[in-house]
């Protein structure tokens, strides 16, 4: 008995041992995790200050305003740590090769002007639709394939910049909602098309569409009554529809390097028009207009200026002059009828016929 009691206890206080030391062990273990993460806790808190350091070395203020400015660094995402800089009304971020714009942009609701331009963008987040008073939003030159449709809850937005981003082909309806764009610059992209929703900006003036893939414009394009600038330079525009001659406010049309066939006569008539470009278009007729008498550099400026015009008022005429020409040597007189003939030989039957009174 005294054996087995002995062999009990044995074992008994083995089995406290190691139990002690499992538990020193996961206390140690523990302890380690704690000093691991409170050193990561360290070395983020300082990275952060590191981070907020730099950035606000990035912040200035011209005219009361307060801007984010970086040039040409490498910043291919936007720290959380912007958000420590609520103030900011313009984030001006140019050839750091960004590729996204932070979901935390919503954050910043003093942002008058985002300019991203030159970057490596794929997207603009749904967020942006958070931005009311947004008033210049830039991408160009970035890789954006598409649109979100909240861009048309940023209601006081007047300046909207998506040049050449290569893939983007269209834009979604919602766009309509923005009544205060003035400027719109979609030029070098892959649009077929005017969209229907560029069409209805009421407050539209600046349009660039140049280098783009158009074929046709809208019937209904004299709708943009305030639009004084359309660039369609570099497009596949065979034809022009009559109505453009009904849009009084234009003065600036360039059509150069397109596939135009003709002019659409009634343009002779639009006296708004202060510069248009035809060149490098296979149109129907060779003109040459009139020398002009040798004047000052300035005036030989604007008379390159006023070449494109000059030139359109003179197509029409020829136009017109030699479609008329043409009329006059199809034009032949009508064969002699047999009518009268006719006519004379039912009244003599008619007579005939008739009871004498």
């Amino acid at each position: 008995m005294t054996g087995v009691a002995v062999c009990s206890g044995s074992v008994s206080s083995i089995k406290s041992l190691w139990e002690t030391r499992i538990k020193k062990t996961k206390q140690d273990l523990q302890k380690q995790q704690e000093q691991r993460a409170g050193v990561g806790r360290v070395r983020h808190n300082w990275e952060d200050r590191i981070i907020l350091a730099k950035l606000k070395e990035k912040v200035v203020t011209e005219e009361g305003r307060v801007i984010l400015r970086i040039e040409k660094e490498e910043w291919k995402t936007l720290p959380r740590a912007l958000v420590h800089f609520p103030q900011l009304m313009e984030w001006q971020l140019h050839r750091v090769g960004l590729q996204t714009i932070p979901r935390f942009v919503s954050s910043f609701e003093n942002l008058l002007v985002l300019d991203l331009s030159r970057n490596a963008i794929t997207e603009i987040p749904k967020e942006i639709g958070k931005l009311t008073r947004l008033r210049e939003l830039l991408v160009s030159y970035n890789r954006v394939q598409s649109v979100p449709e909240e861009l048309g809850c940023c209601e006081n937005l007047e300046k909207l910049e998506l040049a050449m981003n290569r893939d983007l082909d269209e834009l979604p309806s919602e766009i309509s909602n923005l009544k205060k764009l003035c400027h719109l610059d979609l030029s070098m992209n892959q649009f077929t098309e005017i969209p229907e929703s560029v069409v209805s900006l009421p407050a539209l003036e600046w349009l660039d569409m140049g280098g783009n893939r158009l074929q046709s414009l809208p019937h209904d394009i004299h709708r943009m009554e305030n639009l004084h600038t359309m660039w369609l330079q570099r497009n596949e525009l065979e034809f022009l529809p009559d109505n453009i001659c009904y849009m009084r406010s234009l003065d600036t049309l360039v059509l150069s390097n397109n596939k135009l066939h003709d002019i659409p006569s009634m343009m002779e008539d639009m006296n708004n028009l202060r510069f248009v470009n035809f060149r490098d278009n296979p149109l129907t007729y060779e003109v040459e207009l009139p020398a002009a008498p040798k004047k000052s550099e300035d005036e030989e400026e604007d008379d390159r200026e006023m070449f494109g015009r000059d030139f359109m008022r003179v197509y029409c005429q020829e136009a017109r002059k030699r479609v008329n020409a043409m009329l006059n040597m199809h034009r032949v007189n009508p064969p002699e009828s047999n009518y009268t003939s006719e006519l004379n030989v039912t009244l003599e039957a008619v007579a005939e016929s008739a009871p004498l009174l």
